[in-house]
């Protein structure tokens, strides 16, 4: 009799166990609906996360997973233990890696540059490249690569051309040329001098191509025949120059740099920029020099921009020349370390510094 009471006991717990899990399934059931309701319409799960939810469905089966699964059908639950299982025997443990090998960074690096810098290598000539630099790379890599960066294939980059890749091509055959003015003091008082340069672009050489009080026809004209020269003149290893719209540079001066071999090119009103490296160092001899001084006579401001010229060619750093020097002195036999020694232009103004011979 004692017996039946305690199966009976044990039942009644039993059941109110159960019924407490019957509960709490049902109450996570819905709140799995709830919060899959403001969930994207796609979940991306990790492979951990799919093989831990396909071990669990397997178990609880079919018709068990049709009354809690929302992340996704039960059947795809089951698709992914049996790829779970597959993978068991498909030896993919044992495999030290998945197909060819990717390249290192550096190398895809130097493959976009080599492209971009040579608008008529294919593949092939890239890849080879490539080899003569020590880097094996197959010309179907390489096009890959450049296909992730959005770069076309040799014909099509041929057929356009940037405008930095046009102006940088052109660069060692153009010079640009401008006026600036300065005021020098004299026994007439203030006086304007005009002062004629030009610059080559690639290089950023400057000469000084005249000062004058009176710019006229005739002085420019003069000019023009020093430039083109054909032995001596600045502009005999140019094919053209840049200079603005004034009315100083006239027709007969354009004219001679013409029968010169130096075709002039005019440039529109108001567009400085055009010729931004003429006019970056009229601001530079302003700011370094000649704002500086006071000038007396002609010959003190020839001297001053002699001085200037010869320190802005070799004694000044130039941050568009990679910060280096234009054209640096032969470099003498001297220690390392050696003391630092400032040496001086212009009584101080402009000074650069140098190692003790």
């Amino acid at each position: 009799m004692k017996g039946r009471q305690w199966v009976r006991v044990l039942a009644y717990v039993s059941g109110l166990i159960n019924q407490e899990l019957l509960l709490q399934v049902e109450y996570l059931a819905a709140e799995n609906r709830i919060l899959r309701a403001h969930l994207p319409a796609r979940l991306r799960l990790t492979s951990d996360e799919r093989s831990t939810l396909a071990e669990i469905g397997k178990r609880l089966g079919r018709k068990g997973l049709e009354k809690v699964a929302s992340v996704a059908r039960p059947e795809t639950i089951l698709g992914w233990f049996r790829k779970l299982v597959a993978q068991k025997f498909d030896g993919s443990k044992q495999r030290s890696y998945p197909g060819r090998p990717a390249i290192s960074p550096d190398v895809a690096s130097l493959i976009v540059q080599l492209a971009r810098e040579n608008s008529s290598w294919g593949y092939d000539r890239i890849s080879g490249a490539l080899s003569n630099l020590g880097h094996k790379v197959s010309d179907q890599t390489v096009g890959n690569v450049l296909r992730r960066h959005g770069i076309a294939p040799a014909p099509k980059r041929t057929q356009t051309t940037a405008w930095k890749d046009f102006i940088a091509s052109h660069m060692a055959v153009t010079a640009g040329m401008d006026f600036f003015t300065a005021e020098v003091l004299t026994w007439r008082g203030l006086l304007t001098y005009y002062v004629l340069f030009v610059i080559e672009l690639d290089t950023r050489k400057v000469t000084v191509a005249g000062i004058t009080r009176h710019p006229t026809a005739e002085w420019m004209e003069q000019v023009a025949r020093n430039l083109s020269d054909s032995e001596f003149g600045t502009l005999r290893d140019q094919r053209y120059v840049l200079h603005d719209c004034d009315t100083k540079f006239c027709s007969s001066f354009r004219s001679m740099l013409r029968g010169g071999g130096v075709l002039p090119l005019k440039l529109p009103a108001r567009s400085p920029n055009l010729n931004a490296f003429a006019e970056r160092w009229v601001r530079s001899v302003k700011e370094e020099c000649l704002s500086k001084l006071i000038l007396f006579g002609e010959a003190s401001l020839r001297r001053a921009l002699a001085q200037y010229v010869t320190h802005y060619h070799e004694e000044r750093n130039h941050q568009g020349k990679r910060n280096l020097l234009l054209f640096p002195a032969p470099a003498g036999m001297y220690d390392s370390g050696a003391r630092i020694v400032c040496k001086q232009r212009l009584g101080g103004l402009l000074r650069y510094y140098t190692r003790a011979a």
